[in-house]
C-alpha cells in the first residue's frame, strides 16, 4: 500500500508538469481493484488489530481540538479524487465555513507558483550534474526499476535523471491514476474550494523548498541504495489504491499505514531488521519531522477557529498531530466526517 499517500498530491502535480512538458501522456485504465483487507488471513488481521490498538488516535478524519479561546478542526485528507468525498464536504461545510482560516500542507496558490517556476527549471526534481541512476545502480536493479516506471509513463532516459526520493514516491502511485479524470481533486482540493467560496484566508504549514530539502537531505548514493532495496515494497497497484481509498472513507488512517508496513515487509525481500530501518527513515522524513515543524506553527494559533487540513497519515501515532496537541494541553473530541 502507498506509504506516501499524504504527499501524493504534491508528487502527482510535479509529475504532470514533467510529462506534459516533455512527453505525450500514456493512457491507462482507470483505477478498479479489490480491497486487500478482504483477503487478510485471520492471523494477519489479528496482528494488525493488535498493532493498531497500541497507536494513539488511530481513527477519525475530523477531530476538534480546543484550548482557551482556540478551536482547531483537524481534517485528515486523501490527496487523490474519490466521488465519496462529495457528501463528506457537504456535511463539513456548515461548520468549516465559519472558520477564521484554513491551514494546508501547501496552499494551492503556493503550489501554482512553484509549478510555474518548475516549468522553467526542473533542477528541484532532476539530477543536473554528475552520475545518473544508471551509473549508480546495478544493471539488474535499474532494469527492474525502469520497467516499473515505464508503466507510469516515464521512459528510462527521463527516469535516470530523476532524484531518487521523487522516484520512490512515484512507485507508490498506481499507473491507473495517470488517466483518471481530476486525479488530484482530493479532499485538500475540495476544502480549498470551500475556503475560496467563503473567502476564508488560506495558509501553508510548510514551504515547498523546505519540503524538497527534507526529502533530499541524504546523500545521493544513500538515496539510490534505499530506492533499490525498497523498490518492490513501494510499488502500488490498483488493489492498493482501492484499499487505501476505502480505508480512508472509513476513517481508518492508522490501519492504512500499518497494513502498508506489513505488506511492504512481505514483498521487500529484506529481513525485518533491514526493512524496519528503511521504514523508520521514510517515516521520519515524511511524518515525524514534518509534524514537528507544523506543530510550531499550529501552537502559535491563538483565539481563533482554524481548519488544519493535512494528509490523514499525519494524525495518528505518538508523533501524530492529535497526540501532540493533547500533550500540549488541548482537549480533543472526535467529530462528524
Amino acid at each position: 500500500m502507498d506509504i506516501f499517500a499524504h504527499s501524493e498530491r504534491f508528487i502527482m502535480r510535479l509529475l504532470s508538469i514533467c510529462l506534459c512538458l516533455l512527453l505525450p501522456i500514456t493512457a491507462h485504465a482507470t483505477c478498479e481493484g479489490r480491497d486487500l483487507r478482504l483477503d487478510l488471513s485471520a492471523e494477519t488481521q489479528a496482528e494488525l488489530d493488535r498493532t493498531i490498538s497500541d497507536i494513539p488516535f488511530p481513527e477519525g478524519n475530523h477531530w476538534i481540538a480546543t484550548k482557551d479561546g482556540t478551536v482547531l478542526h483537524l481534517i485528515g485528507t486523501l490527496h487523490t479524487n474519490d466521488a465519496r468525498m462529495g457528501p463528506v464536504v457537504d456535511r463539513l461545510t456548515p461548520v468549516l465555513s465559519q472558520a477564521d482560516a484554513f491551514y494546508f500542507e501547501v496552499t494551492k496558490n503556493e503550489m501554482d507558483a512553484f509549478e510555474k517556476d518548475l516549468s522553467k527549471d526542473f533542477s528541484p526534481v532532476l539530477i543536473t550534474s554528475g552520475p545518473t541512476l544508471v551509473d549508480l545502480m546495478s544493471e539488474d536493479d535499474w532494469a527492474a526499476l525502469s520497467a516499473t516506471l515505464a508503466e507510469r509513463g516515464i521512459p528510462s532516459w527521463m527516469a535516470a535523471k530523476m532524484r531518487p526520493w521523487f522516484l520512490s514516491m512515484m512507485l507508490g502511485i498506481p499507473p491507473c491514476l495517470m488517466d483518471t479524470p481530476e486525479f488530484d481533486r482530493g479532499m485538500d482540493t475540495r476544502l480549498t474550494e470551500l475556503a475560496e467560496k467563503h473567502d476564508i484566508p488560506q495558509h501553508s504549514l510548510e514551504r515547498i523548498d523546505d519540503l524538497i530539502a527534507l526529502f533530499d537531505s541524504h546523500p545521493l548514493e544513500e538515496q539510490v541504495a534505499s530506492l533499490a532495496r525498497l523498490a518492490g515494497a513501494l510499488q502500488a497497484g490498483n488493489d492498493q489504491m482501492i484499499t487505501m481509498a476505502n480505508a480512508y472513507i472509513e476513517e481508518q488512517h492508522a490501519a492504512i499505514m500499518e497494513l502498508a508496513k506489513m505488506q511492504g515487509l512481505e514483498v521487500s525481500g529484506l529481513t525485518p531488521e533491514e526493512f524496519d530501518a528503511e521504514w523508520h527513515n521514510f517515516e521520519d522524513q515524511l511524518l515525524v519531522q514534518r509534524n514537528a515543524n507544523w506543530m510550531e506553527k499550529i501552537l502559535e494559533l491563538k483565539d481563533q477557529t482554524a481548519v488544519i487540513a493535512v494528509g490523514a497519515g499525519h494524525l495518528s501515532n505518538d508523533y501524530g498531530l492529535l497526540n501532540q496537541l493533547q500533550q500540549a494541553g488541548y482537549t480533543l473530541e472526535r467529530a462528524e466526517f
